[in-house]
């Protein structure tokens, strides 16, 4: 590759020398045609075939000048395309990282990815300083927390310490198979205490763009056709189907037929049949709140 770069280096030195000995040809004929015309002007100085044919010989040298300056355009850029091959030799990264990963060594045969012989990449880098957090949070809590919200994670590699990122990214499509919502954080290793790679636990922010209602989680009772809370209501319980949502310390969320101020048995069971007569009494932890 370095002997055809010279080589187009020289072709291009040739046509350059080419086009100048064709300009300095175009000036002399130039000069002689206009001293012939101008003595022309005066009969019986110049014969007309004489002027006839310094014009043409004129128009010829023209002609080649423009001939040798498409030469040195097509030598140029024969020498440019040769330059834009050998930069291939030189693999740049797109960013400042670390190389984590060396696949190959000096002297090995490399080339583009998925070519025959080639399985791996060269190297792989990575940029320290700031981080990405894929989270794939269940459909039930994607709603409600938009861009820009700080969100804290944890990870095994530095117990008791409690690490942030801002959501930077949202897919806003749930993976069927998995039923989670990918959503990326940005989070900044200036200190690079970070490494790519390792398991967090994130503390997702649960939100609501409507008020919703908790029971406390002992009220939630299931069997294997329904969950359910009772409730009582004029001295009766009822059993209200119910799907529960997010749990916060020792109280649940539940979406059903209920509403603000219900009274519902603090221990749901289905021992607590329906229509049984119940007295009820107010301890602060069995009625609905918001």
């Amino acid at each position: 590759m370095i002997a055809q770069r010279s080589e187009a280096q020289s072709k291009l030195q040739a046509a350059q020398a080419q086009l100048a000995g064709a300009e300095a040809k175009v000036a002399s004929d130039e000069g002689t045609y206009e001293h012939l015309r101008a003595a022309a002007k005066t009969p019986g100085v110049v014969a007309g075939n004489d002027l006839f044919v310094a014009q043409k010989a004129l128009d010829a040298d023209r002609a080649q000048l423009k001939a040798q300056q498409e030469n040195v355009s097509a030598a140029q850029q024969a020498l440019q395309a040769i330059a834009q091959t050998e930069a291939y030799l030189q693999v740049t990264a797109p960013f400042d990282g670390v190389v984590t990963e060396r696949n190959v060594h000096p002297g090995a045969l490399v080339g583009p990815a998925g070519a025959p012989g080639v399985a791996v990449s060269m190297l792989r880098i990575e940029t320290l300083s700031r981080l990405r957090v894929v989270v794939p949070v269940p459909e039930t809590y994607a709603a409600g927390v938009p861009e820009g919200t700080k969100v804290e994670f944890i990870v095994p590699a530095f117990p008791g310490r409690t690490f942030s990122g801002t959501i930077a990214r949202i897919a806003h499509s749930v993976d069927e198979k998995t039923r989670t919502m990918p959503v990326e954080l940005e989070a900044t290793n200036t200190k690079g205490e970070l490494s790519p790679g390792t398991f967090s636990d994130v503390l997702w922010p649960v939100r609501r763009s409507y008020p919703t209602l908790f029971v406390p989680t002992s009220s939630v009772a299931s069997t294997l056709e329904r969950v359910f809370v009772v409730r009582v209501r004029d001295g009766k319980s009822e059993w209200v189907d119910v799907k529960t949502g997010a749990t916060v310390d020792k109280m649940t969320e539940v979406f059903g037929d209920l509403h603000d101020g219900d009274n519902v048995a603090v221990r749901g069971t289905d021992e607590l049949r329906p229509g049984i007569s119940v007295s009820v009494q107010q301890n602060g932890g069995n009625s609905l709140r918001q």
